[in-house]
């Protein structure tokens, strides 16, 4: 996990008890709300990390409030189209947005967005946060290991591909960052979402992905497609065998992507607070922790202005990453 991500955690798990009391004191939760269905805009299509994530959240949610909370998928733009549409929504507390990491890289890559993220939106918590994962297609690239790939790919400038969620997406940036570090030419193939992406990878149409873990999990577990490296510096507790990108002299290829849940701006206090304890409660419940350590993730328990001040940062972040690798949309 990157350091400011864990800096960010620490300071929040840092806040003294009093501070804690009298936000539980000032914020009270809308009596009536939610008295109808609650509309989650996740701006990818179905199958991808957003959707691994959104849709067990959805369920607990519903369960513990006894009202749905009702999936739109809206994929398109690397996740900006709905973003934009949420954006819009009526900040009644009946929307609610669940991007990710991607939406804290588009303002680097798209010189036109129709949504500002810190303007528009509300920050209410992390759902979720997972390492990025190298896999590859084992028909089309037959390598043992990262360093049989390595040399492979590396002999072979522009033969290989990966595929990406989009244009600016993490999965895009990921394979961007990759190659300055490593000094490879691998070609780069948008699709929209990490679904169709991942289903080009498992047909054999590219050769590989520079995914969230969460999304790949149960393909890199059924064989069907091959997992070569995790970034950062440690092995995830749930797929051990995969060696990190550390142990090859890449300490600092360290990808994280998160998934996280914003209100439109001007949704009311009340609201937020409850939605905010919501998140709490599903992230205890057996079914989550049991999902989550299946993907190979865990829940930060970053929530509102904790929140808005870790996305702050990883925008700059990747502002940085995208300047120095030159990135650019396909």
């Amino acid at each position: 996990m990157n350091k400011t991500f864990t800096n960010t955690r620490r300071q929040w798990l840092g806040l003294s008890a009093a501070a804690l009391a009298t936000f539980a004191l000032d914020v009270h939760a809308e009596p009536g709300w939610p008295n109808k269905p609650v509309n989650l805009i996740v701006p990818f299509p179905a199958g991808g990390g957003t959707d691994t994530f959104g849709r067990p959240f959805s369920a607990q949610f519903s369960k513990l409030t006894g009202k749905s909370l009702v999936i739109d998928n809206r994929g398109g733009a690397g996740g900006n189209l709905g973003a934009g549409v949420a954006a819009k929504a009526a900040p009644d507390g009946y929307t609610l947005f669940m991007g990710a990491v991607h939406h804290s890289i588009a303002p680097s890559m798209y010189p036109k967005l129709d949504y500002d993220l810190e303007r528009d939106f509300i920050p209410l918590a992390i759902v979720a946060s997972v390492p990025h994962v190298l896999v590859v297609n084992p028909k089309n690239m037959p390598v043992a290991d990262f360093k049989a790939f390595l040399e492979e790919v590396k002999s072979k400038p522009g033969r290989f591909n990966y595929g990406s969620a989009g244009g600016g997406t993490s999965h895009h940036l990921a394979g961007e960052l990759f190659k300055m570090q490593t000094k490879t030419f691998i070609t780069h193939i948008p699709y929209r979402g990490a679904g169709p992406a991942l289903q080009d990878l498992i047909a054999g149409n590219v050769d590989m992905m520079f995914d969230g873990l969460g999304s790949s999990a149960q393909h890199i577990k059924g064989g069907r497609i091959k997992a070569l490296m995790v970034s950062g510096n440690k092995r995830n507790p749930a797929f051990p065998d995969i060696p990190c990108a550390a142990e090859f002299g890449l300490p600092d290829y360290n990808v994280t992507t998160w998934y996280g849940l914003w209100a439109p701006k001007g949704t009311p206090a009340d609201v937020q607070a409850r939605v905010i304890e919501e998140v709490r409660k599903a992230a205890a419940t057996d079914d989550i922790k049991t999902s989550w350590s299946n993907s190979g993730a865990e829940f930060p328990n970053l929530t509102g202005p904790q929140f808005g001040s870790f996305v702050n940062s990883e925008i700059k972040k990747w502002a940085g990453v995208v300047k120095a690798s030159g990135a650019k949309l396909d």
